[in-house]
């Protein structure tokens, strides 16, 4: 155990708010469960958080992205943890991996109401494609695997509840284009964000070249991603790049303070309700208005017989709060 504590103490690890381990045992893997006590940041709140490694047969692998489901009066609010230290959380072939089996598995959650994507690495939240894994590819191995991180970034786009994308930190080129295909982000002012791609001799190709003028305007996207310029927090609160943008603090988790935050504030809404509204415009958006109003329809329509309905209206009629239940 003292061992244990002592590898877990090191500079690579997570802080000691979150320090544990889980070792899940699931065909041959051994499982072990550490808890230690944290306190939820904003409410005082013990919470026991874990972080995980996996042993194979293979032998160990660690693991680049975690999940945590928080519980209690936050329950409904899944974080997404990204934890890959040495290499900033780059975008290598695990690390993409593991994204991918997370979010296939949070598409089909109906228990998650909100996911907020963090990282755990001081001062970065993605520092984007992981150039040394890039280096030795062929052009052919290079073209699919940017097909999978474009199709990544779609998957986590079309995740059915709202995401929220929290940068503490250098968010660039892949990085940006994670947040981006979240459907909020807020920022530390101190935070540097943008898709330097072309100072590399590439243009966006994980969808930022789409996402970022449905954000931000056409006529901006076009400037930044021409020039490659890198922007803070401030700048990109004012461009329409991020919701919010707040002053980093001592702990360096401004930003994701300000994500559970919103977080909250979505959470107490009827589950179903924002499921829909998320799908009417993110549906609305690709087409016509005409079309658009047929869809806004057919998603009204299907809340329209849902028990959390009848009791947003009883709520309101009784002048209580509602209790949803997402049904």
């Amino acid at each position: 155990m003292a061992t244990l504590l002592r590898r877990l103490a090191g500079p690579m690890c997570l802080s000691r708010r979150w320090l544990g381990v889980i070792l899940r045992e699931t065909h041959g893997r051994t499982s072990h469960r550490i808890p230690l006590n944290g306190l939820l940041p904003g409410c005082g709140r013990p919470l026991t958080v874990y972080s995980r490694r996996q042993h194979t047969a293979a032998g160990p692998v660690t693991l680049e992205v975690d999940i945590k489901r928080l519980e209690g009066e936050d329950n409904g609010i899944v974080e997404v943890l990204m934890c890959r230290h040495k290499a900033k959380n780059a975008l290598g072939h695990m690390f993409v991996s593991q994204m991918r089996e997370l979010v296939s598995t949070l598409s089909n959650d109906s228990a998650a109401h909100v996911v907020v994507f963090r990282s755990l690495v001081p001062g970065v939240f993605c520092a984007g494609a992981d150039l040394k894994e890039r280096a030795q590819m062929n052009h052919r191995q290079s073209d699919l695997f940017v097909h999978g991180l474009r199709s990544l970034m779609t998957q986590i786009a079309s995740l059915p509840m709202p995401t929220i994308a929290a940068m503490d930190g250098v968010a660039l080129g892949g990085g940006l284009e994670l947040a981006l295909a979240c459907d909020l982000r807020t920022a530390a002012y101190s935070a540097q964000m943008g898709l330097i791609e072309t100072t590399r001799g590439l243009l966006p190709g994980a969808g930022g070249s789409q996402r970022l003028p449905r954000t931000v305007g056409i006529t901006l996207a076009k400037e930044l991603i021409f020039t490659g310029k890198r922007v803070g927090g401030q700048t990109a609160l004012e461009m329409g790049l991020v919701n919010r943008a707040v002053e980093q603090n001592q702990t360096g988790d401004a930003a994701y303070r300000e994500a559970f935050s919103l977080a909250r504030e979505i959470l107490p809404q009827a589950p179903i309700a924002v499921r829909l509204a998320k799908e009417a415009i993110n549906r609305g958006i690709e087409v016509d208005m005409s079309s658009a109003m047929a869809i806004e329809r057919m998603c009204y329509a299907r809340v329209i017989p849902t028990r959390d309905r009848q009791e947003g209206m009883a709520a309101f009629i009784e002048k209580r709060p509602p209790r949803y239940t997402g049904e």
